[in-house]
């Protein structure tokens, strides 16, 4: 494994820095790619190792057309290398509601035409390492920070693919000669004893001017104190865990929470995932091999599994064992004395690909009298995840951590074997829905204070998100009518066929539902996921509940829900997506209406949408865009404006006017009308905007 063992950069001041960040991008470029060649062939490519997720050449495809779209989106290119790739493989990773994963709506290429388009992409991002601007320490609104996104990306995919790469059938395996396995498999364990850790007060978080990239998630702050507790020793290994199924642990409800027994009944799951029964004999799956039963090796579970497991030992031993929270999990950290990138030293820990491919026995890497505190497998917590104070969204990738802030997704901690790049940092923060596998296991602890748990209503607390839901389901104000459920209205009353409509752009949803009462099938696709999670949860959790500011750091707390707003009846006719108007997946198509609501002026490229957006529409199809036309250069760059300035001659330039230049070969204007609208963003201060709506009907 040592061609593909590398310490991340840091971001800080080096005459070599652009060879640096170069060396690390081929070398994540590389292991990525050698990964899929243990898929027997090409065939394989086509096929899911589990339902939940796309084909495997999805995530082939994946990785590389992020570099694109996020050097897109950051301006730092303008032309894309393919856009239908950009498009099938942007997004459908983690689960969400708003993934698309219906296999009839995507045309898979061949696995070669991925192959050079992913060549094609390396040369491009090569040559951006040798050409763009590098100042130092590269900040987090630097071209180079969007790099090293792109980098630390493709690296968390070469440990989430190997985890798919696990599942599939051995069937459509094969051996890769340098991806060796640990040899200190045994049929015996070590037994597990508990470890007194006295407790402290800890900052979470780190600063922005750190030495070493990070997640958005990172960053800001947390101080708690973390009362004395006892820990495992070890991992739990798969000889301890064998106790757990052998009574029974899977069958026995008592052990399990709603969310675990819908897992239950949704996989029939009798052992771990990694665990393959041949006859009466419990075999384990490596990355690409069925071998004996490891006992000494950690077990690979998820978090529901985790979760039954110590609520069974703790019926066994009197004793109430939990997972670690997050902070205790940095207090193992700190109790270690363990020095962060690139101080950190690797070879005493199984992470980072400096040892073997595969994890390794529970009892070979102490931290004191601790294994395992980093390495071998990741570690899940009781803690969903959330952002620190200070957090703020990165705008080049807004659907990082925000989709997970639902009390859905549980952090992981400390790493695995194939752990490297942010993922071995101190400070690196992931979360995963409960039921999702890892190269993860978990260990316990025994608490000396217990807190009651509660099942919080998810407050939206990013400012942006909470104005929209202030904006399309808060209180009209001055007489003005909310314009979301106006512009629905409107548009419906203008379209000729109600079947399918499409509202792009659309936020937080409220128009989307509106849509609903009028056609039979509504889609809703904005750009943001953090808009999108919004809408999802008002249809599937039946509310949304958000900060509405009032003045400096004062907000009141609003809850609206979907019986409130009388679109109990239609909501299931709604369905949202995640997706990029300048570049629409291709099953987004078939539609009696297009609505695109103050959308235009806020496209990175206006033309990419409005020169396609008839091929989406049906005979008699009618667009409608609503615009105030507030052009902006942090939006969309000046040569791509469709208004708002004067060309070479002098002339001023308006909007409507090149609209019509743009759409009068497709269609016929039909409808123009001024609509207002009112944003709330205080208690005492509100935007009034006039916004056009124009209406086109499809010739």
């Amino acid at each position: 494994m040592n061609r593909y063992y590398s310490y991340p950069p840091t971001l800080e001041g080096s005459d070599n820095k652009r060879e640096e960040i170069r060396r690390y991008f081929h070398n994540s470029y590389d292991m990525f790619e050698r990964l899929f060649d243990l898929l027997k062939d090409d065939t394989v490519f086509y096929k899911q190792s589990e339902p939940s997720r796309h084909p495997m050449i999805f995530y082939f495809g994946h990785t590389a057309t992020f570099f694109i779209n996020k050097l897109i989106l950051s301006g730092i290119i303008k032309n894309r290398v393919n856009p239908e790739f950009e498009s099938i493989f942007a997004i459908g990773v983690d689960e969400m509601v708003w993934d698309d994963l219906e296999s009839s709506h995507y045309r898979w290429p061949k696995v070669e035409e991925v192959r050079a388009y992913r060549a094609k992409v390396r040369e491009i991002v090569d040559e951006l390492i040798s050409t763009l601007p590098l100042s130092l320490p590269i900040k987090w609104d630097d071209p180079f920070w969007i790099i090293l996104m792109g980098i630390e990306h493709e690296r968390i995919h070469i440990e989430t693919s190997s985890v798919l790469h696990r599942q599939m059938p051995i069937e459509y395996i094969k051996e890769v000669e340098e991806f060796d396995i640990f040899e200190d498999a045994k049929s015996s364990y070590p037994q597990n004893v508990m470890v007194g850790i006295s407790g402290n007060t800890l900052t979470l978080g780190k600063d922005f001017d750190h030495h070493l990239y990070g997640w958005d998630n990172e960053y800001g702050t947390l101080t708690c104190k973390v009362d004395d507790f006892k820990v495992s020793k070890f991992l739990v290994s798969n000889g301890e865990f064998l106790e757990f199924v052998e009574n029974g642990g899977y069958e026995d409800a008592t052990l399990w929470d709603e969310e675990g027994l819908r897992f239950l009944q949704i996989k029939g799951a009798k052992y771990p995932a990694f665990w393959i029964k041949e006859g009466d004999e419990l075999k384990y799956r490596t990355l690409s091999r069925v071998i004996e039963m490891p006992k000494n090796w950690p077990v690979d579970v998820n978090a529901l599994e985790a979760q039954a497991y110590c609520r069974y030992i703790s019926r066994r031993d009197g004793v109430t064992y939990s997972l670690p929270s997050e902070a205790q999990w940095y207090r193992l950290y700190e109790y270690a004395d363990l020095k962060d990138v690139p101080d950190l030293d690797d070879k005493k820990a199984n992470i980072n690909l400096s040892h073997h491919l595969s994890a390794c026995s529970v009892d070979r890497f102490a931290f004191k009298d601790i294994y395992d505190v980093i390495g071998n497998v990741w570690q899940w917590t009781d803690t969903p995840i959330d952002g620190f104070e200070g957090f703020k969204v990165h705008p080049a990738y807004d659907d990082f951590s925000t989709p997970t802030f639902d009390t859905k997704h549980n952090i992981i901690k400390g790493g695995s074997f194939i752990s490297t790049g942010n993922e071995i940092m101190k400070h690196s923060r992931y979360a995963f829905r409960r039921h999702f596998y890892q190269h993860a296991g978990f260990r316990y602890v025994i608490n000396s204070t217990q807190t009651e748990e509660k099942e919080p209503d998810i407050y939206e607390s990013d400012e942006l998100v909470s104005q929209y839901c202030e904006f399309q389901y808060g209180e009209e104000h001055f007489g003005v009518k909310n314009f979301a459920v106006t512009c629905a209205k409107r548009a419906a009353l203008l379209a000729v066929n109600k079947t399918k409509a499409l509202d792009l752009g659309c936020a937080t949803g409220r128009a989307s539902f509106e849509l609903a009462e009028h056609f039979d099938e509504v889609e809703g696709v904005d750009f943001s996921a953090r808009f999108i999670s919004v809408a999802t949860r008002l249809k599937d959790d039946g509310y949304i509940a958000y900060h509405a500011k009032e003045e400096g750091d004062l907000f009141r707390l609003k809850r609206v829900t979907i019986e409130d707003l009388g679109y109990d009846h239609i909501k299931e006719k709604v369905m949202f997506w995640q997706g990029d108007a300048c570049n629409l997946k291709p099953n987004l198509h078939s539609y009696d209406l297009v609505m695109a609501t103050n959308l235009i002026d806020r496209l990175y490229n206006p033309r990419l949408f409005l020169d396609t957006i008839d091929t989406r529409l049906n005979k008699d199809g009618v667009l409608v865009l609503t615009s105030p036309y507030t052009w902006q250069e942090s939006s969309t760059e000046k040569e791509f404006w469709l208004g708002g300035y004067k060309d070479e001659e002098g002339n001023e330039i308006r909007t409507i006017d090149n609209l019509k230049k743009i759409l009068e070969d497709r269609f016929e204007l039909i409808y123009l009308e001024d609509i207002p609208f009112v944003i709330q963003e205080t208690a005492r201060k509100y935007q009034h905007t006039i916004s056009q709506m124009s209406v086109w009907k499809k010739r």
